[in-house]
């Protein structure tokens, strides 16, 4: 399989996402040491890991990764591991747990929780502010790398090419209210620890198995109507969204570095699901009609310092479209990208 073709497989999936480009290698050569991952076991932090031993093997560097996670998926322990990966199975909420694991001079946090608040918005609060205030105690002299999400923004008008990391945080919904605490921990620590932090305000990730592109195709395919109220997107696929956090960890510092990581295009959904329906053979059924604004993050910054992203939307969109026309695994999580009220 070359670079370009589409996966046929999970197995090849996972090897296009865990990938690590030249600007990966290098910028980690600027971040020695060995690489924690707290939170691992989650949609992005297995290929995440992979891609941080891929590139230390290219580098032919002696660094640990490792892989921190409660590990409730079966076989992905098995399948890190096999990748070069080591693992501790933990939870990030015990603290006396946290203290135990092994001194890293690099972290990347990404546990956390978004579906489920409207149901249980305690555990929310817990899993995207308690935890990350033990996990950044436990590594206040380290470089963070922390994981946000462009939910911390207001909606932004269309034309205005999306929020900017230094316009003010405005959550809609207790989801997007846990995670400008998350990052209000963290700028606690850099404040009272010194410690050096970059914080990644990602939307949305794609994926195959799930995503913004996944969730169009499924309603494309079962003939569901698709709301246009949401009408636009940045999406970004996973393995570039992996690349730039990576890339990120020599960025780390005091006080922390916010960059938004998403692709640079504001695409219209109507024309995205356009382009999806003619590759899966059906016509897409809308409702309802875009509105002015949406949730949308300008890149320049991303653009600045790091490489750019190397899958392009027609390579996302052919993709999805074979993925799905071959009946592969899907994870079965809806991004609820539509969602204008924060609630998830």
């Amino acid at each position: 399989m070359t670079a370009r073709e589409a996966p046929r497989s999970e197995e090849e999936l996972d090897a296009l996402l865990s990938a690590p480009c030249a600007a990966t290698i290098a910028a980690l050569a600027r971040a020695p040491g060995d690489i924690i991952v707290l939170g691992a076991g989650g949609k992005m932090g297995p290929t995440l890991a992979r891609m941080a031993a891929r590139a230390r093997d290219a580098e032919n560097s002696h660094r640990r990764v490792i892989a921190v996670s409660r590990f409730s998926a079966g076989g992905v322990q098995a399948s890190l591991q096999a990748a070069g990966v080591e693992t501790i199975s933990c939870d990030l909420l015990d603290r006396g747990a946290v203290a135990k694991l092994p001194d890293a001079p690099n972290v990347v946090f990404m546990a956390g929780q978004k579906f489920g608040t409207h149901d249980a918005p305690s555990r929310t609060w817990m899993m995207n502010v308690v935890m990350p205030a033990i996990c950044a105690e436990r590594y206040a002299g380290s470089r963070i790398v922390a994981f946000s999400t462009g939910n911390v923004y207001p909606l932004t008008p269309v034309s205005s090419g999306g929020a900017r990391e230094s316009d003010a945080t405005a959550p809609i919904g207790e989801y997007a209210e846990t995670c400008v605490g998350r990052e209000r921990v963290f700028e606690h620590f850099a404040a009272a620890r010194g410690t050096k932090v970059a914080i990644v305000r990602l939307n949305y990730a794609i994926a195959l198995r799930y995503g913004v592109l996944t969730d169009l195709a499924l309603k494309i395919a079962g003939g569901v109507p698709i709301p246009l109220a949401m009408g636009h997107v940045n999406v970004i696929w996973q393995g570039d969204a992996n690349r730039a956090a990576l890339e990120l960890l020599p960025h780390a510092s005091n006080p922390p570095l916010i960059v938004n990581v998403t692709g640079t295009a504001t695409l219209s959904v109507r024309s995205i699901a356009t382009a999806l329906g003619n590759r899966l053979g059906r016509e897409p059924r809308f409702e309802g009609k875009e509105a002015p604004d949406a949730l949308l993050s300008n890149t320049d910054r991303m653009r600045s310092l790091l490489a750019a992203p190397e899958t392009s939307l027609d390579t996302m969109l052919d993709w999805v479209a074979e993925w799905l026309n071959a009946e592969r695994p899907l994870l079965g999580k809806a991004t609820h990208f539509e969602a204008r009220d924060g609630k998830f």
